[in-house]
Protein backbone atom coordinates (compact mmCIF):
# COMPACT_ATOMS: atom_id res chain seq x y z
CA UNK A 1 0.00 0.00 0.00
CA UNK A 2 2.83 2.47 0.94
CA UNK A 3 4.52 2.48 -2.74
CA UNK A 4 1.11 2.91 -4.29
CA UNK A 5 0.29 6.05 -1.91
CA UNK A 6 3.84 7.38 -2.54
CA UNK A 7 3.18 7.24 -5.88
CA UNK A 8 -0.42 9.06 -5.94
CA UNK A 9 1.86 11.88 -4.10
CA UNK A 10 2.70 13.28 -7.42
CA UNK A 11 -0.71 14.37 -8.12
CA UNK A 12 -0.09 16.83 -5.67
CA UNK A 13 3.01 18.32 -7.64
CA UNK A 14 1.79 17.63 -11.25
CA UNK A 15 0.34 20.60 -12.94
CA UNK A 16 -2.56 20.97 -15.18
CA UNK A 17 -0.88 20.97 -18.49
CA UNK A 18 -3.87 22.87 -20.06
CA UNK A 19 -2.92 25.99 -17.76
CA UNK A 20 0.50 25.51 -18.50
CA UNK A 21 0.42 25.47 -22.39
CA UNK A 22 -1.93 28.87 -21.93
CA UNK A 23 0.90 30.71 -20.22
CA UNK A 24 -0.55 30.72 -16.56
CA UNK A 25 2.19 29.87 -14.01
CA UNK A 26 3.47 27.08 -12.73
CA UNK A 27 1.15 25.71 -9.39
CA UNK A 28 -2.04 27.34 -11.30
CA UNK A 29 -3.96 24.45 -10.11
CA UNK A 30 -2.53 20.72 -9.84
CA UNK A 31 -4.20 16.92 -11.13
CA UNK A 32 -4.79 16.25 -7.09
CA UNK A 33 -6.21 19.81 -7.01
CA UNK A 34 -8.78 19.19 -9.62
CA UNK A 35 -9.44 15.58 -8.53
CA UNK A 36 -10.78 17.41 -4.81
CA UNK A 37 -13.23 19.64 -7.16
CA UNK A 38 -14.44 16.99 -8.90
CA UNK A 39 -14.90 14.90 -5.31
CA UNK A 40 -16.58 18.01 -4.16
CA UNK A 41 -19.01 19.05 -7.07
CA UNK A 42 -19.72 15.54 -7.59
CA UNK A 43 -20.75 14.93 -3.77
CA UNK A 44 -23.13 17.99 -4.00
CA UNK A 45 -24.60 17.15 -6.89
CA UNK A 46 -25.22 13.63 -5.52
CA UNK A 47 -26.58 14.88 -2.58
CA UNK A 48 -28.95 17.38 -4.69
CA UNK A 49 -30.15 14.25 -6.74
CA UNK A 50 -30.75 12.01 -4.07
CA UNK A 51 -32.64 15.14 -2.59
CA UNK A 52 -34.62 14.89 -5.68
CA UNK A 53 -35.15 10.89 -5.55
CA UNK A 54 -32.27 9.87 -7.97
CA UNK A 55 -30.84 6.56 -6.75
CA UNK A 56 -27.38 6.36 -6.49
CA UNK A 57 -24.49 4.76 -4.61
CA UNK A 58 -22.72 7.51 -3.55
CA UNK A 59 -19.52 6.06 -2.21
CA UNK A 60 -19.20 4.58 -5.27
CA UNK A 61 -19.14 8.16 -6.85
CA UNK A 62 -17.40 9.46 -4.26
CA UNK A 63 -14.48 6.17 -5.00
CA UNK A 64 -14.55 7.50 -8.67
CA UNK A 65 -13.85 11.08 -8.46
CA UNK A 66 -10.79 10.44 -6.24
CA UNK A 67 -9.42 7.53 -8.39
CA UNK A 68 -10.24 8.89 -12.32
CA UNK A 69 -7.24 10.62 -12.78
CA UNK A 70 -4.68 8.60 -10.94
CA UNK A 71 -3.36 7.04 -14.70
CA UNK A 72 -1.81 10.59 -14.76
CA UNK A 73 0.95 9.54 -12.24
CA UNK A 74 2.67 7.36 -14.91
CA UNK A 75 1.34 9.45 -18.42
CA UNK A 76 1.09 12.77 -17.18
CA UNK A 77 -1.50 15.18 -17.50
CA UNK A 78 -2.22 14.80 -21.34
CA UNK A 79 -4.23 17.92 -22.67
CA UNK A 80 -7.38 17.37 -25.29
CA UNK A 81 -4.67 18.82 -27.82
CA UNK A 82 -2.19 15.74 -27.28
CA UNK A 83 -5.50 12.73 -28.54
CA UNK A 84 -5.37 14.72 -32.02
CA UNK A 85 -1.79 13.55 -32.44
CA UNK A 86 -1.78 10.17 -29.75
CA UNK A 87 -5.22 9.39 -31.00
CA UNK A 88 -7.73 8.58 -28.69
CA UNK A 89 -7.54 4.82 -28.43
CA UNK A 90 -3.55 4.95 -27.53
CA UNK A 91 -4.33 7.63 -25.16
CA UNK A 92 -7.15 5.44 -23.60
CA UNK A 93 -4.69 2.42 -23.90
CA UNK A 94 -2.15 3.99 -22.43
CA UNK A 95 -4.07 5.45 -19.38
CA UNK A 96 -5.88 2.45 -18.76
CA UNK A 97 -2.36 0.08 -18.35
CA UNK A 98 -0.77 2.38 -16.22
CA UNK A 99 -3.87 2.90 -13.87
CA UNK A 100 -3.60 -0.97 -13.53
CA UNK A 101 0.03 -0.91 -12.81
CA UNK A 102 -0.62 1.55 -10.00
CA UNK A 103 -3.16 -0.65 -8.13
CA UNK A 104 -1.79 -3.78 -9.04
CA UNK A 105 -0.43 -3.90 -5.15
CA UNK A 106 -3.56 -2.65 -3.83
CA UNK A 107 -6.58 -3.99 -6.04
CA UNK A 108 -6.72 -7.48 -4.97
CA UNK A 109 -10.45 -8.26 -5.68
CA UNK A 110 -10.27 -5.94 -8.89
CA UNK A 111 -12.15 -3.46 -7.31
CA UNK A 112 -10.66 -0.27 -8.32
CA UNK A 113 -10.22 -1.33 -12.16
CA UNK A 114 -13.80 -1.82 -12.22
CA UNK A 115 -14.54 0.97 -11.31
CA UNK A 116 -11.92 2.56 -13.30
CA UNK A 117 -13.65 0.92 -16.34
CA UNK A 118 -16.97 2.25 -15.35
CA UNK A 119 -15.60 6.14 -15.40
CA UNK A 120 -13.82 5.32 -18.49
CA UNK A 121 -17.11 3.83 -20.29
CA UNK A 122 -19.38 5.83 -18.23
CA UNK A 123 -21.68 2.63 -17.44
CA UNK A 124 -22.96 3.74 -14.40
CA UNK A 125 -25.24 7.21 -13.11
CA UNK A 126 -22.68 7.21 -11.18
CA UNK A 127 -19.68 7.57 -13.59
CA UNK A 128 -21.60 9.89 -15.69
CA UNK A 129 -21.94 12.66 -12.93
CA UNK A 130 -18.71 12.26 -12.31
CA UNK A 131 -17.39 12.85 -15.54
CA UNK A 132 -20.39 15.62 -15.57
CA UNK A 133 -18.52 16.58 -12.50
CA UNK A 134 -14.78 16.78 -14.48
CA UNK A 135 -16.16 18.97 -16.69
CA UNK A 136 -18.40 21.40 -14.29
CA UNK A 137 -15.05 21.72 -11.76
CA UNK A 138 -12.78 22.99 -15.18
CA UNK A 139 -15.74 25.77 -16.03
CA UNK A 140 -15.53 26.52 -12.31
CA UNK A 141 -11.51 26.95 -12.37
CA UNK A 142 -12.15 28.84 -15.55
CA UNK A 143 -14.21 31.21 -14.19
CA UNK A 144 -12.31 31.59 -10.92
CA UNK A 145 -9.10 32.05 -13.40
CA UNK A 146 -10.76 34.74 -15.42
CA UNK A 147 -12.07 36.77 -12.39
CA UNK A 148 -8.46 36.67 -11.01
CA UNK A 149 -7.54 38.35 -14.69
CA UNK A 150 -6.68 35.32 -16.82
CA UNK A 151 -7.30 35.92 -20.51
CA UNK A 152 -7.00 33.66 -23.53
CA UNK A 153 -9.02 30.76 -21.90
CA UNK A 154 -12.09 30.83 -24.23
CA UNK A 155 -11.49 27.54 -25.84
CA UNK A 156 -12.30 25.60 -22.68
CA UNK A 157 -15.62 27.66 -22.62
CA UNK A 158 -16.17 25.24 -25.68
CA UNK A 159 -17.47 21.81 -23.63
CA UNK A 160 -20.23 24.05 -22.68
CA UNK A 161 -21.37 24.24 -25.98
CA UNK A 162 -22.90 21.11 -26.39
CA UNK A 163 -22.25 19.01 -23.61
CA UNK A 164 -23.26 15.35 -23.50
CA UNK A 165 -23.52 14.10 -20.11
CA UNK A 166 -25.70 11.53 -21.13
CA UNK A 167 -27.85 11.58 -18.25
CA UNK A 168 -31.69 11.89 -17.31
CA UNK A 169 -34.20 13.13 -15.51
CA UNK A 170 -33.49 15.11 -12.24
CA UNK A 171 -30.00 14.12 -12.86
CA UNK A 172 -29.60 16.04 -15.50
CA UNK A 173 -31.72 18.97 -14.78
CA UNK A 174 -29.61 19.13 -11.86
CA UNK A 175 -26.33 19.52 -13.53
CA UNK A 176 -27.39 21.62 -16.06
CA UNK A 177 -29.05 24.36 -13.81
CA UNK A 178 -25.24 24.11 -12.50
CA UNK A 179 -23.84 24.57 -15.76
CA UNK A 180 -26.06 27.43 -16.27
CA UNK A 181 -25.43 29.35 -13.26
CA UNK A 182 -21.33 28.62 -13.93
CA UNK A 183 -22.19 30.66 -17.55
CA UNK A 184 -24.42 33.08 -15.99
CA UNK A 185 -21.68 33.93 -13.90
CA UNK A 186 -19.26 34.27 -16.78
CA UNK A 187 -21.59 36.36 -19.05
CA UNK A 188 -21.56 38.73 -15.86
CA UNK A 189 -17.65 38.92 -15.53
CA UNK A 190 -17.67 39.26 -19.69
CA UNK A 191 -21.04 40.66 -20.95
CA UNK A 192 -20.30 41.34 -24.40
CA UNK A 193 -19.18 37.36 -24.76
Amino acid sequence: MLSTLIELQRLKRLDRTGWTLRGLPNGTESVAAHSFGVSVTAMLLADRCKARGVSLDVEKLLRIALLHDWAETRVGDMPRTATLYFGSAARKQAETAAFADIVNAVDADGSYATLYNDYERRESTEARLVKAADVLDLLIQVLALERAGARGLDEFWEVADNPEFNLEGAAEQIVLELLQSILKARSELHPNV
